[in-house]
């Protein structure tokens, strides 16, 4: 080459390797675990988030605020997806993982000044990860999962996340009926459980429906409003004047031919609602709309008809109450019709809401969610959202442990134990696992008002009498050390499993790039 340099890359292209990747990586991941640690716990502090629009969302939750944050960095994009699994596999827990991925990758950090390999970094990781997990299984209480159980489950979820003290215990309850609802053989049809929210009255005027609930207004004032043992059609077709598909003419030479049209015209309209009468429907749901001729004389056979039905509400309406959607009326049959045990509108301030309860496949049921504002609404809706997920996963996946850090105390010092026994460099990793752990309660007392330092020490020493069951309970202005069974303060094993899991996956992942390369 002549001594001269060549250039394998675009100009363009921006590089950094070695040491410098790593800390720009670590340092990237740890901002974004940092932006969410306040709000772990029963006494987390909120975030609001304002978009460039000026939209505002007020929230504690760890996946809300992670993908509402506009995050550029690749490797900070790593811990925003960590909370996405954590969401999508059980649901809650996305604030823990995020969390603990920091603190791995800030002890990860540590081992790389005092030159460890990052392949031993992540075996080390991948050894205490598996010992981590036994530990839970290990804290997984062998009570059977009764309803109280369940209740504790999910109120521990919930609480802090706006829903109010007084009122946790009732929404709690109400989540619990909702899956035991759609509970069977099979285990928990989750997606049988349907959220609508409502402004206008406060949290513990939340209700449990036994049935669906539709945004869709009745297409007529003079239509019943309540119809009990109703018959049912779901139909995906305009109840109105057919369009051609074609552009065409008509030539009216005198009234009697305007008049001839207009006639025929209305007898089409009339026997939309002929044709459902003879059918004997009650309700009809329409996908499109539905004119005002015809609601007016579907008013006349005594049917209450709703237009503008969204595809999503018309799919559970049909699925909760047997009827098969169809696009054409005058083609409805008897095996076309469901059934329902009650339709009725209830008016909300200015709107009204169709409740279709009881339906003749009625595995279908609606927390209808209160609240004085829409920011109040849309938490509530996804702290409920969360406890749903829980106490399925109490119930599907492997059932529930110690909560408010028990558990994570329990497994610190397990795997501290037994890194002893580990030879080499991947010790050091083992036990900088168990130092990571370790921010999990330490938050969860600082957040409560305990000194962070004092309530961890005070908490390995309960915990050394009686393994796993001491943890930082919320009372009054501060925390305590206490018994969290006692407290009723449980968490879903699955919940920890997967927070592990994934925040191992991604600290290690990121502890392993050592080059980043990037060209605009």
């Amino acid at each position: 080459m002549g001594g001269r340099p060549m250039f394998i890359l675009s100009e363009d292209t921006q590089r950094s390797h070695g040491r410098d990747a790593q800390t720009s990586n670590i340092a990237a991941g740890k901002a974004v675990s940092g932006a969410v640690r306040t709000t772990l716990g029963p006494r987390g502090m909120d975030k609001m988030l304002v978009t460039d629009t000026g939209d505002v969302t007020i929230t504690n939750d760890g996946a809300t605020i992670l993908n509402t944050m506009d995050i550029e960095h690749p490797a900070a994009q790593m811990i925003v997806e960590v909370a996405d699994a954590q969401e999508e596999e059980v649901g809650d827990g996305t604030t823990t993982a995020a969390v603990l991925a920091g603190e791995l990758l800030a002890k990860a950090e540590n081992l790389l000044d005092d030159e460890v390999h990052p392949t031993t970094i992540v075996e080390g990781y991948a050894m205490a990860r598996d010992i981590a997990l036994e530990a839970i299984d290990d804290r997984v209480l062998d009570d059977e999962l009764n309803d109280e159980l369940l209740r504790q489950v999910a109120e521990s979820s919930m609480t802090g996340k706006g829903t109010g003290d007084i009122t946790t215990e009732r929404l709690a309850e109400a989540v619990v009926n909702a899956i035991r609802h759609v509970e069977n053989e099979d285990g928990v049809n989750r997606d049988n459980v349907r959220i609508h929210t409502q402004t206008g009255s406060s949290s513990s005027a939340t209700e449990l429906v036994e049935g669906i609930i539709s945004d869709a207004e009745p297409a007529h004032d003079d239509m019943p409003f309540e119809v009990t043992d109703a018959t049912i059609a779901v139909v995906d077709e305009k109840l109105g004047v057919r369009e051609t598909e074609i552009d065409a003419e008509y030539n009216v030479e005198s009234v009697e031919q305007l008049t001839a049209a207009m006639d025929a015209e209305e007898r089409g309209l009339r026997k939309y609602a002929e044709n459902l009468a003879d059918a004997g429907v009650e309700v009809v749901f329409a996908t499109d709309s539905i004119e005002d001729r015809v609601a007016a004389y579907l008013a006349k056979e005594g049917i209450l008809a709703f237009e503008d039905v969204s595809d999503d509400e018309a799919r559970a309406i049909a699925s909760a109450t047997g009827a098969s959607r169809t696009g054409k009326v005058e083609d409805i049959e008897d095996a076309d019709l469901g059934r329902a045990d009650e339709i009725r509108v209830r008016r909300f301030g200015e709107n009204d809401l169709a409740f279709v309860e009881g339906g003749a496949a009625a595995e279908s049921v609606t927390l209808l969610v209160r609240g004085g504002t829409e920011h109040v609404v849309d938490e509530l809706e996804r702290a409920i959202h969360d406890a749903l997920d829980v106490v399925t996963a109490a119930l599907d996946a492997g059932g529930v442990v110690p909560g408010a850090g028990a558990t994570e105390i329990a497994v610190a010092d397990r795997v501290r134990e037994q890194a002893a026994s580990i030879e080499g460099r991947k010790q050091l990793a083992v036990e900088a696992f168990a130092d990571a752990v370790d921010v999990l309660p330490r938050t969860l007392a600082e957040n409560t008002g305990m000194d962070p330092i004092d309530g961890l020490v005070d908490l390995r020493a309960a915990n050394d009498k009686e393994e796993g069951h001491a943890g930082i309970i919320a009372t009054g202005q501060h925390g305590e050390i206490g018994d969290p069974i006692e407290a009723g303060v449980l968490d879903p094993a699955a919940v920890k499993r997967e927070a592990f899991e994934s925040a191992t996956e991604a600290s290690t992942m990121i502890a392993r790039i050592d080059d980043v390369i990037s060209a605009e």
